[in-house]
């Protein structure tokens, strides 16, 4: 029988939680305080219902998540003290999960308290030693300011819940280096064992009179480590980069990152640019004797492919072993005011969980939402919508508006009449979607779909396509639309655009759209994953009314819809439960109680 106000795959998730529990280890639930009992039990029209966030406070970026005995465990940047960055009092805060959807907080993993981390616990990475136990490489603020690099272990490795770290008195294990800034040298990576059986990692950093860096570091022990002379990467152009990930990718296609290295192994680095505040990144050749990697693609790294090309940043992935995938999480902030966050409480969530692997062309990432996202599916319409007329609108009804998964393959109509593409329109989507809206026609597009919609119309976010043609060839713009998804002052309302790659003409004009709504969160998949977009929208009529969804085509052509899916979506136990609780482990507190 489910637990009161708890949907049966949470309740499962939980009771499996428990059993999983070690005699040293116990499980309590803890009254949190009213202001996050309030947010944790009601859905104020923003926060999410299956996104990640915690209960209160601000969160930022992904740290260390991992697979370890039978459990999720995911780490993020934590003001414990407050809805704003917290500077010198970031934490790692740290929650587990059976499922990657349902999620139990616990204490925070990391807190300043040493001189090496005495002005925070700053990003940072898990590995997975040969012996199975988990080691945290993070970046602390040390009592002088430095950015400097430490470890951390398991109390007790075998507690699944792994809820005591312990910092070792020989930290920090990597001091800043004479060539850089104090506070330009962070952000380790998971490391990885050489064919020489000796261990790397990669750290962000500016040196001066080069730029920005990603440095490689060896180590046989995690006590001593050695810079390499050459960086992995330089980012001469792009200034500071932060939060690197380096791994390997199989064949084309193959949805698995297996282990691999030598020279001729292909591996994806990723880089977050201070500049842009976007993720991006390339394929190329790592060589593991000389700890350097050639992109496959352009030097600079700001002209690589984006992870996302919405509200997204300070991405990590993790492999996972349970289920032979590599897995990525992403931050995305709030884009209204600070005064707003004061009022709700907390800011920041992450991303759905997304399997990453490399698409068949072996140029690019393709990204789904991980499976187990569809156990929240509950109420299922699927509508037959032969094909959408110009200037069609046709409503998605029987789902709740505000949190629904909806799946729509378009077929469009000739290509030949596509509009032609201006070479410029090349450099810039993001630009080329504000020119040409979800409300400007066009001839093959745009179509898509129009969510978070008020019932008047007065507000919806468009998430749709544009086919051009260019020479004898066609490109698919794919866009999400803000302009309108807000009728509130003070809430940033840009469009975010990318080309699509893939050869629309050879699928046969068929393309796919997938897109989660969760409250203040839409996230599209176009082209099944070979595009993505993140948007976050605080549309006004969600306090006192209904969310409508559409499917709408505004081009010269009819658009046929060969299938749509929609479905509402469960609420999640997000690091919440029933009347007000947290879930939080300790063998000396639970004694104490």
């Amino acid at each position: 029988m489910a637990m009161a106000g708890l949907p049966l795959a949470a309740c499962v998730a939980f009771f499996h939680l428990c059993l999983l529990l070690s005699p040293s280890s116990s499980l309590r639930l803890l009254p949190v305080a009213p202001d996050a009992a309030g947010e944790s039990t009601g859905r104020n029209g923003s926060r999410t219902a299956y996104h990640f966030q915690p209960a209160k406070n601000w969160m930022n970026d992904p740290n260390g998540p991992m697979y370890h005995n039978g459990l999720y465990h995911f780490f993020y940047q934590y003001n414990p003290d407050g809805v704003t960055w917290g500077n010198g009092n970031l934490s790692w805060g740290h929650s587990v999960s059976v499922d990657l959807v349902n999620w139990f907080a616990l204490d925070a993993a990391l807190q300043p308290s040493r001189s090496f981390d005495a002005n925070g616990c700053w990003s940072g990475s898990a590995t997975i030693l040969p012996d199975g136990s988990p080691v945290m490489l993070y970046t602390g603020i040390d009592a002088r300011g430095d950015q400097v690099q430490n470890v951390a272990y398991p109390k007790n490795a075998s507690d699944p819940l792994l809820v005591d770290w312990v910092k070792p008195e020989y930290n920090p294990v990597i001091p800043v280096p004479a060539d850089i800034k104090r506070d330009d040298f962070r952000d380790p990576s998971t490391a990885w064992l050489g064919a020489d059986g000796v261990w790397r990692i990669a750290v962000a950093a500016r040196v001066h009179d080069v730029g920005g860096a990603t440095l490689i570091y060896r180590s046989k022990d995690f006590l001593r480590w050695e810079r390499n002379a050459d960086p992995l990467y330089l980012a001469h152009a792009a200034g500071m980069v932060e939060c690197p990930d380096l791994f390997p990718v199989s064949e084309p296609g193959v949805e698995v990152g297996l282990p691999a290295s030598g020279a001729g192994a292909r591996h994806v680095l990723k880089m977050s640019v201070m500049d842009t505040v976007q993720d991006y990144y390339v394929v190329g050749r790592y060589d593991d004797a000389a700890d350097t990697f050639v992109p496959e693609d352009d030097e600079d790294c700001r002209s690589w492919r984006r992870l996302d090309y919405g509200h997204v940043y300070a991405s990590k992935s993790f492999f996972d072993p349970s289920k032979n995938r590599r897995v990525l999480w992403g931050w995305a902030n709030e884009s209204d005011s600070v005064s707003d966050d004061l009022v709700r409480g907390w800011s920041g969530v992450q991303t759905v969980p997304r399997k990453i692997w490399l698409d068949e062309d072996g140029k690019q990432l393709r990204q789904w939402p991980v499976e187990e996202i569809e156990t929240l599916r509950s109420k299922r319409v699927n509508l037959l919508i032969p094909e959408v007329n110009a200037g069609g609108v046709n409503e998605i009804i029987g789902v709740m508006g505000a949190q629904a998964d909806v799946e729509v393959v378009f077929e469009v109509p000739p290509l030949e009449h596509a509009d032609v593409l201006e070479p410029n329109w090349l450099l810039d989507p993001q630009s080329l979607c504000g020119e040409k809206g979800a409300s400007v026609p066009g001839s093959v597009g745009p179509f898509g779909l129009l969510v978070m919609a008020s019932g008047d119309m007065q507000e919806h976010t468009a998430v749709f396509f544009r086919v051009f043609r260019q020479n004898d060839k066609y490109k698919v713009l794919m866009c999400t639309d803000l302009s309108r998804s807000s009728t509130r002052d003070g809430v940033y309302k840009p469009p975010y655009g990318a080309f699509v790659d893939m050869d629309i003409e050879a699928h046969g004009g068929i393309i796919s759209l997938r897109t989660l709504v969760d409250h203040s969160v839409v996230e599209s998949f176009g082209g099944g994953g070979r595009a993505c977009i993140t948007a976050r929208v605080y549309p006004d009529h969600v306090v006192n009314g209904n969310s409508h969804l559409y499917v709408f085509n505004n081009g010269t052509g009819a658009v046929k819809v060969s299938s749509l899916d929609a479905w509402e979506m469960a609420t999640a136990t997000v690091n919440v439960l029933p009347d007000g609780l947290i879930a939080a482990s300790s063998v000396s507190r639970a004694q104490a109680y």
